[in-house]
């Protein structure tokens, strides 16, 4: 813009600050990048002019003698960096140019997470239960499917049949009224059945009232006698040894504690049972022809035949002879049978 005494006002913008040079009315465009080197310390290479409607204009200029008065009323942006400023940017890229590549991470390698044994699996499912069935016209016959399939799968159980290479083709409930004697000696319950060295086992899971299950662990040590009748028959010390070792593996390989119902509070939990056929009346058993609550007369013939067996063998042998004169009276057992 011209003043009075001819002289133009030149202004434009750095870096968003305004600055204002006056040169003669008829100075060009190269005064003004010499104007700009020598106050601003920015070279003339460095410099770039936006004039608006015109466009950029840089060194070297297509048009040296361009009037600044042409452009005098128009909005100029200068863009531009001191020697210093460039030096610092270039030393920078050099720098960088000059430093190592940053190396990358070593990725470490990922093993395979072993998800599956194989072999365990393989045997599980050869030494196992083949068929569950619970009885179907008792009630809730589902509930008693769930329990023998608890039993199934059972980590105890499961180490034990594949340890011993047991492998049975039913395990189903049995009906608590037909394995169920009552007479003056007492009520007789049987707990447990093997039939022709474990083509079937059946437990007694229900309650007498058909109302609820009887303890798990209960069915389950029942559970340990019957499979130890797939080896052997009559209650002998080879039979009470295999039973005591796969009693102690089911424990052992058992990591879970306690016991859950089926349902709520519709699992048993009553007295202590024995593992072998003996009844009970009014919460005591009766083990015998003695009374209730002991084994005054335990059925044995000769004390001979009870050396070196414990008080609880000699009590299941007592009652298992005692059930077997009761069969013969009703007309002779099954020789296929084992009962607990």
């Amino acid at each position: 813009m011209a003043t009075d005494n001819q002289d133009l006002s030149i202004t434009f913008t750095l870096h968003g600050a305004s600055h204002t040079f006056t040169f003669p009315a008829d100075a060009t465009i190269t005064d003004l990048s010499d104007k700009v080197a020598e106050t601003l310390a920015i070279p003339t290479a460095n410099q770039k002019f936006m004039v608006s409607k015109l466009g950029l204009l840089k060194a070297p200029f297509k048009d040296p003698e361009l009037a600044l008065a042409s452009i005098a009323d128009k909005r100029i942006t200068l863009m531009g960096s001191t020697a210093a400023e460039a030096s610092s940017v270039s030393l920078a890229a050099v720098e960088a140019a000059q430093r190592p590549p940053r190396s990358r991470p070593v990725q470490q390698k990922v093993k395979a997470y072993k998800t599956h044994d194989w072999k365990k699996e393989q045997e599980e499912s050869q030494y196992t239960f083949t068929t569950l069935r619970p009885l179907p016209y008792l009630p809730n016959p589902q509930r008693s499917l769930q329990f023998l399939q608890r039993l199934k799968d059972d980590v105890g159980i499961k180490a034990a049949m594949r340890k011993h290479k047991f492998t049975v083709p039913l395990l189903t409930e049995m009906n608590p009224i037909e394995h169920t004697q009552s007479n003056h000696e007492g009520t007789s319950r049987t707990l447990g059945l093997n039939r022709n060295a474990g083509e079937v086992i059946e437990l007694r899971l229900r309650t007498d009232a058909y109302d609820g299950y009887r303890d798990y662990k209960t069915i389950r040590k029942t559970l340990c006698h019957e499979l130890a009748h797939n080896v052997h028959g009559p209650h002998d010390r080879n039979f009470w040894d295999l039973c005591k070792q796969i009693e102690k593996e089911v424990e052992g390989a058992d990591w879970k504690s306690g016991g859950h119902s089926l349902g709520g509070d519709e699992e048993y939990y009553g007295g202590e049972e024995v593992d072998d056929h003996g009844g009970w009346e009014g919460g005591e058993f009766v083990l015998g022809a003695g009374g209730q609550g002991g084994a005054a007369s335990t059925g044995t013939s000769s004390g001979t035949q009870s050396q070196g067996l414990s008080r609880r063998e000699i009590l299941a042998k007592a009652a298992e002879e005692r059930i077997k004169r009761l069969s013969e009276q009703d007309g002779g057992p099954d020789s296929g049978s084992r009962r607990v």
